[in-house]
């Protein structure tokens, strides 16, 4: 029973308010008891003289207080509850908990997780099935008992991914047949998907009950959904759900590749606006620089824009010999190439018609891409420098014409060999008819464009047959001569189109597919012919660099990430998430939102089904039924204090004597009232206190139970679960190769968990985790001297700076170790125990080769000859490493290793395991192994 915000746990004891009057009345009747005083005698016969006596009644005001004593007794009992939680649905079948995990439950993903753990607190000992909509397809969705479902709950993390709701759906739908009359909870993230209406109507055909619609009550994420260098700003398209329609401000900033803002600006919805245009009006280098972009407040995915270097706004050089007059400009060899360009590059063009002046003119501007329209020979000066600039990492494209068919062949400046004249209709080496394009060859960087079907050529240069024409081939007509050539000169990419710039040999100037042909090689300028937006340009697939977190921020590649493949742009998964592929030669930008997306509002779906609504919120329950007998108990004492006073045991005209039994009265009935005030409050404490000593101590007797490799907690999921999967991986080795059967890896939370319980303990350092506080570094400290051992690996062997100073997570560990009383560090000798307790080990690899695994320095460093081993009798409390041991041990349930090495040997990841053991080993049983080096010397004594 509720009452707005107060509920009743037993609302009908409430009717014994109405016996308040009557114990009122009776309290009205009863008068206090009579007050002993000794009178004088003549005081005694002055009272004997009174004709009629009538008893005190109770002060008004203890009676008030009794009244008030007794309301509380009756409130208490009926168990009263400040801000109640929502009812659970009726279920008699069990629980099927549906939640939204995809980027737009991010920034609420604690209260999401709170309400979920309610629910499946509810559930007590029903069946539940948990499902998360953004999880990988085989996802295990139970049914768990509730205990488990808690745990995977805890476990869950939201992903930057977008929700894929029907195969979840169909997934659930069937588990439930297994759990039939099941009540079905989900919890959205308020945003609508394509396929939801039927996902909806799968999910609840089947054997559900009844329906808990739990949806965010205000929608109001913003994302970005495109980026373009405009000739005078930078401009992207900021998006918010179409629900959201009060007027709003926002702030983007943009980041350069290295975490630094570099320019702020507004973005401004109008009222009952999805959409807003942002615009940076910076300069065109320090637009060049942008490489993020990201809207100030908001913790999602969505909210972070990655550019690549087809983002970046392309000086375009263009050189012709001829120009026509203003009277006739659609005859001018630069009009239609200017058209195409305008919209994404900077036209630059010389001063001076003369070419040996003009070309290093344009150079001295750093173009990306120099195009020459029907040039022929080139001054001998600025050919050279032209060929420099080539080779150097610029994109030169050239165009035929009368010059260029006239001119000799010149090798380094053309891509391939050209028969001297051109090829015209009705000529000798003509067609009887204009060719049409064929197909654009799949290894070039038109791969992805449809065949200009309308555009014809009816006259061209001819390239000379050679065995590499087909490789340089990009574009080519349907006889199979080449339209487009191309080939790698140094860093540099040389293209020739084997056509005019104009419509006079061809109408490919006037189609579109000239325009995107440009903007091809424009963005094929930027990285040197290396990488294109999507791979196509050599064919090979893409490797994560660094990933969009759910919370918007760059993190590195977790162990589900996959490289792009060549092709068109994959969807964004789990396999492929927004972020950075490539490498530091050239990335690519693969964004959560396409230029085209729209953030719907999702509504209830519509069934026959019973259904409950209800909203995200903490458990903010408060239980006033211990309060209330607090204060029944404090009035109690109240009431005790005022019937001795009124009884005159603390009148200060009683004899000794009676003064001190007044006094002893006082005293045992204040005891009394003190034991039975300690006893009801016992009796009404609250259990969570033993239920949680009770839970400590089971995970305490778990932790001690089996041998068990913990490691810390980051807070960052990715980090986390690559590291329970690399102990896990190690477990399973050791398992196989040694006497030890670890149990499970346990995460460890080094601010609040016991860590005695652990032999060894995996640190994976991340400069992105909050720093530890001192009472935290202070525990990991005493650990240590304790006898634990902790190992900390930053993960950055191959994360060099520019300017040559330490990493980031290697300048946190610096941090926490300065907190710490570090012993003295060596790298591991050759001589070191640690070398030879289970495999003989030279170096400690990881998922990472070459870096030293440093430990405690021994003791007897300066003398070595003294001893061939060096014992390791004080097992080092302290190992670093910068090798990604996880990275390495990470295997999935059937052994295969999650991520690759580095560099790609088969054999480092088996070093990299028995490193493991070999740590693992040394932790436990120290020096057991250091007498093994003796062996050959006493068998040598013994054959004497």
């Amino acid at each position: 029973m509720s009452f707005l915000p107060l509920s009743f746990g037993f609302p009908a004891i409430l009717l014994g308010l109405a016996a308040l009057p009557v114990i009122w009345w009776l309290l009205r009747l009863t008068p206090p008891k009579p007050r002993s005083e000794i009178f004088p005698p003549l005081a005694i016969l002055a009272r004997v003289m009174r004709k009629e006596e009538t008893p005190r009644r109770s002060p008004w005001w203890l009676t008030l207080l009794r009244l008030v004593m007794a309301a509380l007794v009756i409130l208490a009992l009926a168990e009263p509850v400040l801000n109640p939680r929502e009812a659970a649905p009726a279920r008699g079948g069990g629980l099927a908990l549906v939640v939204d995990n995809g980027w737009a439950s991010a920034p609420d993903w604690e209260v999401r997780v709170a309400t979920a753990g309610r629910l499946i607190a509810d559930a007590a000992d029903k069946p539940v099935l948990l499902a998360f909509t953004a999880e990988k397809p085989n996802a295990e969705i139970g049914p768990f008992d509730a205990a488990e479902a808690q745990r995977r709950l805890a476990a869950a993390s939201p992903r930057p991914v977008p929700t894929d709701r029907p195969a979840v759906f169909a997934r659930v739908a069937q588990a439930l047949q297994a759990v039939p009359d099941a009540a079905v909870a989900v919890l959205s993230d308020g945003l609508a998907a394509d396929g939801d209406e039927d996902a909806f109507a799968t999910l609840l055909s089947g054997n559900a009950a009844s329906l808990l619609w739990i949806a965010p009550d205000d929608l109001s994420a913003i994302g970005i959904s495109d980026g373009r260098n405009l000739a005078d700003a930078f401009s992207f398209t900021a998006i918010r759900p179409q629900a959201d329609a009060a007027p709003r401000q926002a702030v983007a900033a943009a980041l350069d590749d290295r975490g630094r803002r570099i320019a702020e600006t507004t973005v401004a919805f109008g009222a009952g606006e999805s959409e807003a245009e942002g615009l940076f009006r910076v300069p065109f280098e320090l637009r060049n620089d942008f490489s993020v972009v990201v809207i100030d407040g908001e913790s999602h995915a969505a909210a972070t824009r990655l550019l690549d270097e087809n983002a970046r706004r392309r000086r375009v050089g263009l050189i012709s010999q001829a120009e026509a007059g203003a009277a006739q400009p659609l005859l001018s060899p630069l009009y239609y190439i200017r058209r195409a360009l305008e919209p994404f590059s900077d036209l630059i063009e010389p001063a001076s018609t003369d070419l040996a002046e003009a070309i290093p003119q344009i150079l001295e501007q750093r173009p990306a891409i120099v195009v020459l329209a029907d040039v022929g020979t080139l001054p001998a000066s600025a050919r050279e420098r032209l060929i420099d600039w080539l080779e150097g990492g610029g994109t030169l494209v050239r165009f035929a014409g009368p010059r260029l068919a006239a001119a000799g062949n010149d090798e380094e400046l053309l891509p391939v060999r050209l028969r001297i004249g051109e090829r015209a209709l009705g000529g000798a080496l003509s067609w009887t008819e204009p060719q049409p394009v064929t197909e654009f060859p799949p290894a070039g960087p038109f791969a992805d464009l449809a065949a200009p079907v309308e555009v014809t050529v009816s006259r061209q240069v001819l390239a000379e047959p050679t065995a590499d024409i087909v490789e340089r081939t990009w574009a080519a007509l349907a006889d199979g001569t080449p339209l487009v050539t191309g080939a790698s000169r140094g860093d540099g990419t040389l293209v020739l189109f084997h056509v005019s710039p104009e419509a006079t040999w061809s109408s490919l100037p006037i189609s579109g597919t000239f325009v995107e042909m440009l903007r091809r090689l424009v963005q094929l300028s930027s990285n040197q012919g290396r990488i294109d937006a999507n791979g196509g340009a050599t064919g090979a697939a893409l490797a994560p660099y660094r990933m969009i977190g759910a919370d918007g921020t760059l993190t590195a590649p977790g162990p589900d990430a996959r490289p792009l493949l060549p092709g068109a742009v994959p969807a964004v998964t789990l396999e492929n998430p927004p972020g950075f592929y490539g490498g530091e030669e050239g990335m690519v930008a693969h964004n959560l939102l396409a230029p085209d997306a729209v953030l719907a509002p999702l509504a209830q779906p519509q069934t026959a089904l019973p259904v409950a609504r209800a909203a995200y919120a903490f458990d903010e329950a408060v239980d006033l039924k211990g309060p209330l007998v607090a204060a029944a108990l404090a009035l109690m004492a109240l009431d005790t204090l005022a019937v001795l006073w009124m009884g005159g045991a603390f009148s200060r005209r009683l004899r000794p004597s009676r003064a001190a039994s007044g006094a002893a009265n006082g005293a045992a009935s204040g005891a009394a009232m003190l034991v039975l005030a300690g006893a009801i409050v016992v009796g009404l404490a609250d259990p969570l206190a033993a239920q949680e000593a009770e839970t400590a101590d089971e995970e305490a007797i778990a932790a001690i139970t089996r041998t068990r490799i913990a490691y810390v907690l980051t807070g960052d999921g990715a980090i986390d679960s690559l590291s329970r999967a690399g102990l896990q991986g190690l477990s399973r080795f050791l398992a196989d190769k040694t006497a030890l059967e670890p149990g499970e890896p346990a995460s460890i939370d080094i601010e609040s968990d016991e860590l005695a319980f652990y032999p060894l303990i995996y640190w994976p350092v991340d400069a992105e985790a909050a720093m530890p506080s001192e009472a935290a570094l202070a525990r990991v400290d005493a650990y240590m001297r304790e006898g634990g051992t902790v190992l900390f690996d930053t993960r950055d062997r191959y994360a060099p700076t520019l300017d040559g100073s330490a990493s980031p997570s290697t300048g946190r560990l610096r941090d926490m170790l300065a907190a710490m009383n570090v012993p003295p560090l060596e790298p591991v000798p050759a001589d070191h125990v640690l070398t030879k307790t289970f495999y003989i080990m030279p170096e400690f690899p990881g998922r990472y080769a070459g870096g030293p695994l440093w430990v405690e320095a021994s003791l007897d460093a300066a003398n070595p000859e003294n001893r061939p081993v060096r014992t390791g009798d004080g097992v080092t409390p302290i190992m670093i490493t910068a090798n990604d041991f996880a990275g390495a041990w990470a295997t999935d349930s059937s052994g295969s290793p999650l991520l690759p090495t580095v560099p790609a040997d088969p054999m480092q990841r088996v070093y990299a395991f028995r490193a493991g053991v070999n740590i693992m080993m040394y932790v436990l049983t120290g020096n057991y192994k250091s007498d093994q080096v003796h062996v050959p010397i006493l068998l040598e004594r013994l054959g004497q």
